[in-house]
């Protein structure tokens, strides 16, 4: 997900990424120098300094292979292109895909074993030229400087791309969220909260819900900053409604994502109610827009999450499913479903799939196993550009990331815009005013994509970089 895209499914689970391919190349490539013996994607010349190097643990499970491309790669490669299409000088090129403020802090927390164990806070202001900056934030042990950063910059061009008044961010902690007591969880919160506070505020940069945090861990945050502030609901959005956070946040960003189905699905003559759908990943974006499809009469026919994968021709009751999961059990135990492989979701005929889980998970050895017609991106970065190419060349529409998952940062502007007024709107209002933006959207990026004759992926990103080049330029910033 999120926010900002943002809460999606988080433990997919990876491979390392020692064997990293560069930008540009074979984004499966094994067994290749890592990162360390390379120098990294990110070394002196873009900027950055030397890419992170802390340990990323990850779980051994039955889990679907992901690129050995970074989110950074990926994002880097959709703006150079963009980039060199609007002829951007390379002076301001460099401005733009460098972040304003990077923050690196110390976390330490005690844990059951009595003793402290020590992780990595990161927050990552890329761009504020259009506003305050936004973005959420992420517990999940793969956390690292480079993803915050790619993360940030694909904020920026985002609430670009939906016209709300925000700049990008991105920030997380490398800890796992699902190992930890409460106390610890709330422990390690505070602390990351009283480290970075200095560079937060509501009219300077907004945190929000990612990966592994939640609407409690939003309310630790507030209640952190307020002691030292004052009370301040706008300081962080995705809240708890009892502390003023906003109705229909939490199936925002699912809500988007359906919004994007329902605008392409008359460039393919697809109706929702002889629509099929498979979901990657079963997490709070893709069990939102499961069951969202479903109340327009699609049909859930394949869905994954950790625990496994599933499918069934007659379909899947996505509510029945989604409480089921929510009670404790796990995909391959609900009733009336064949077990199958993660990989083998792919493979799944559906007229859509809705990538939902972690980035790269679509990439050059298995892009040419789907089976859709139409991929709506709700995960960030799920697609590799070599994966992207294989789609262009099955005839597959994709909308991309960058404006189809912008449905949670859209409902957390509004929930801001509630907070400084305090004031509130209701779930229809809310949902109503989220359908205008993403409808706006799609329809402001599909026109571009015709006018130029290209991708609707390359047609956001040069909408959104366009935008934030003329605030920077009107500012004086880069002008």
């Amino acid at each position: 997900m999120s926010d900002e895209g943002e809460k999606t499914q988080e433990a997919e689970g990876r491979p390392g990424r020692d064997g990293a391919a560069p930008t540009g190349v074979d984004d499966t490539q094994q067994g290749g120098p890592g990162e360390e013996e390379r120098g990294g994607p990110h070394a002196e010349a873009d900027g950055h300094g030397a890419p992170d190097k802390s340990p990323k643990p990850t779980e051994e499970h039955d889990q679907p292979q992901r690129a050995e491309v970074s989110n950074y790669e990926i994002v880097s490669h959709w703006f150079g292109e963009a980039a060199e299409r609007l002829d951007l000088a390379d002076d301001v090129a460099a401005v733009l895909r460098s972040s304003y403020r990077e923050v690196q802090v110390q976390v330490p927390v005690k844990l059951q074993d009595g003793k402290f164990h020590v992780f990595a806070g990161y927050r990552v202001q890329h761009n504020g030229a259009r506003g305050p900056y936004k973005g959420g934030i992420r517990y999940h042990p793969e956390v690292d400087l480079d993803e915050v950063r790619a993360l940030a910059e694909l904020m920026t061009w985002k609430t670009a791309i939906a016209g709300i008044p925000y700049g990008g961010a991105k920030g997380g902690v490398n800890i796992d969220p699902k190992k930890l007591e409460s106390h610890e969880l709330q422990g390690a919160t505070r602390s990351f909260m009283d480290k970075i506070e200095k560079v937060l505020g509501p009219t300077r940069d907004i945190p929000a819900p990612d990966v592994g945090t939640d609407a409690q861990v939003m309310a630790w945050m507030m209640d952190e900053y307020g002691k030292l502030h004052g009370h301040t609901p706008a300081c962080v959005t995705g809240k708890p409604i009892a502390l003023e956070g906003s109705f229909g946040r939490e199936a925002a960003t699912g809500r988007g994502v359906v919004h994007m189905f329902r605008e392409a699905a008359p460039l393919l003559d697809l109706t929702p109610s002889d629509t099929r759908f498979v979901v990657q990943g079963f997490g709070n974006v893709g069990s939102w827009a499961a069951r969202i499809m479903q109340e327009l009469g699609a049909t859930m026919v394949g869905v994954s999450d950790a625990s496994g994968a599933v499918r069934s021709n007659e379909g899947i009751d996505a509510e029945a499913l989604a409480e089921h999961v929510g009670e404790g059990g796990t995909l391959p135990d609900f009733d009336g479903v064949e077990g199958i492989a993660p990989d083998e979701l792919l493979e799944v005929e559906c007229d859509v799939f809705i990538p939902a889980a972690l980035g790269g998970m679509l990439h050059k050895q298995n892009a040419d196993r789907l089976r859709a017609r139409l991929v709506v991106e709700g995960a960030n970065s799920p697609t590799t550009p070599a994966a992207d190419e294989i789609l262009t060349d099955k005839d597959i529409l994709v909308v991309p990331d960058v404006m189809a998952n912008a449905g949670g940062v859209v409902v957390s502007y509004f929930e801001w815009v509630q907070n400084l007024q305090h004031l509130r709107w209701d779930e229809r209002e809310v949902n109503e005013r989220l359908g205008r933006i993403m409808r706006r959207a799609f329809r402001e990026v599909s026109q571009r994509a015709s006018d130029d004759d290209v991708s609707l992926r390359t047609a956001a990103y040069e909408l959104g970089i366009e935008r934030v080049v003329e605030a920077a330029k009107t500012r004086g910033y880069i002008g």
